[in-house]
């Protein structure tokens, strides 16, 4: 399996530096409290991993707190858009939160074949690659 690429929408711009032209050692786990606090705050994007394996690209996303009900997963124009809401108490009562995201796919996916699953607050998009597009071996022959 080959990981692809992580994106995280929650961060500072700007990686805090030290007195030496290092970073400080605690500056991942800041963007990572940055990350998980947005998430849970009603942000309206969310973090997302992209890789791929031999037969079919992955797009695992952190949903926590939404049903599974009101999760949509669509395609569009070779893009994958994904939108959920969930409900979130605040001092007025209860408030619905909608998220979303859009997400590069590679042009040769499988559109018909697309699968999702949501278990324990992850969505998991399974993007089957087509059959031209997927690595093949190649014998070398010698003269």
């Amino acid at each position: 399996m080959r990981y692809i690429q992580f994106t995280q929408p929650f961060g500072r711009a700007y990686a805090p530096i030290a007195r030496f032209g290092g970073r400080f050692g605690d500056a991942g786990l800041e963007n990572e409290i940055d990350r998980l606090v947005g998430t849970f705050a009603g942000a309206t994007q969310f973090p997302v991993d992209l890789y791929q394996d031999k037969d079919n690209t992955y797009v695992r996303a952190e949903l926590p707190g939404a049903n599974r009900d009101s999760i949509n997963v669509e395609i569009v124009d070779g893009s994958l858009s994904i939108k959920a809401s969930r409900q979130q108490k605040s001092a007025e009562g209860e408030e619905t939160v909608t998220v979303s995201r859009l997400v590069n796919v590679p042009d040769l996916v499988q559109a018909d074949k697309v699968s999702a699953t949501y278990e324990n607050g992850v969505l998991t998009v399974t993007l089957p690659r087509q059959e031209e597009s997927k690595p093949r071996k190649i014998n070398v022959s010698v003269n």
